[in-house]
């Protein structure tokens, strides 16, 4: 089935996959560092074998990365985007050093600028990335968003632009966030609206891009632009609408990962239940 949840990196990198193992994920998803700092320290190579070490051991696969919130590869600010892009570099070595195969990334936000010329920023700025990290094995995840704010990416088009100006395309591809993309006005909960969001997306960018997908219910309405997550079955997007990507052979080997609140709900942990519920949709 290839599910599984975001995980804390909390007393380690390994422990996200023990955390992940404990929960029978298949896959996980990790901060490679603190996710509200932009500095981090090196990763020491007992910490880099271990992580290894326990990625055997739990078989969990593959670990999908994600980069820290700070980061804004479109920033008009001259410092706020130095650090961006000096940030994001880190991330890609760093998820290099510990064999992640994939870094999620929102686009980034325009405050202001204007849509065009945030793209173009986007563009630009991954660009110098790439150039910084020539020979690493990482593929950027351009990540739906709901289009809160500034924030670029709630469009198909707007990561298919993206791509197009890239002087590395090969090294782009799509994590698709259910939650994201139904407040950006893309409708999944029939099969009807199933089947034409995801002709709209291949026609637009492609479905071999669709490398992960983030699997939220959504707390607001279809086209709200806000992003607010709800645990699966429990939002306005429904159950249906997981079933049929879970159904789809098409993705049948790409990770679907929660990023649903946490917390617990009578003594078990709400990944627990949204992942019992993921599977029970699988099986019936």
């Amino acid at each position: 089935m290839c599910i599984g949840a975001h995980m804390s990196i909390s007393g380690g990198l390994h422990k996200a996959l023990l955390r992940g193992k404990e929960l029978a994920c298949d896959t996980i998803q990790i901060f490679t560092k603190s996710n509200m700092q932009w500095k981090a320290r090196d990763l020491a190579e007992k910490e880099i074998k271990l992580f290894k070490k326990t990625l055997v051991e739990t078989g969990i696969g593959p670990v999908v990365g994600h980069d820290t919130y700070l980061i804004n590869l479109a920033s008009p600010d001259k410092e706020t985007y130095k650090k961006s892009v000096d940030s994001f570099i880190v991330e890609m070595l760093r998820s290099e050093s510990i064999g992640v195969p994939y870094l999620v990334m929102h686009p980034g936000a325009h405050m202001d600028k204007g849509e065009k010329w945030g793209l173009k920023r986007i563009a630009s700025s991954l660009n110098t990335v790439f150039k910084a990290t020539k020979g690493t094995h990482v593929t950027v995840l351009l990540e739906t968003t709901a289009g809160q704010g500034t924030n670029l990416g709630y469009a198909f088009d707007h990561l298919a632009q993206i791509m197009d100006m890239s002087e590395e395309p090969e090294r782009l591809a799509v994590c698709y966030d259910t939650c994201h993309t139904f407040a950006a006005g893309y409708d999944i909960r029939t099969k009807k609206a199933y089947n034409a969001t995801l002709r709209e997306f291949d026609k637009v960018i492609g479905l071999d891009r669709v490398k992960v997908f983030h699997f939220n219910d959504a707390r607001k309405q279809l086209g709200s632009r806000v992003d607010r997550h709800e645990h699966i079955g429990k939002g306005l997007i429904g159950l249906e609408a997981f079933r049929f990507i879970l159904t789809d052979p098409r993705f049948r080997d790409t990770p679907k990962i929660l990023e649903t609140p946490k917390g617990e709900i009578k003594g078990r942990s709400w990944d627990e239940v949204n992942l019992k519920t993921l599977r029970k949709l699988m099986s019936s």
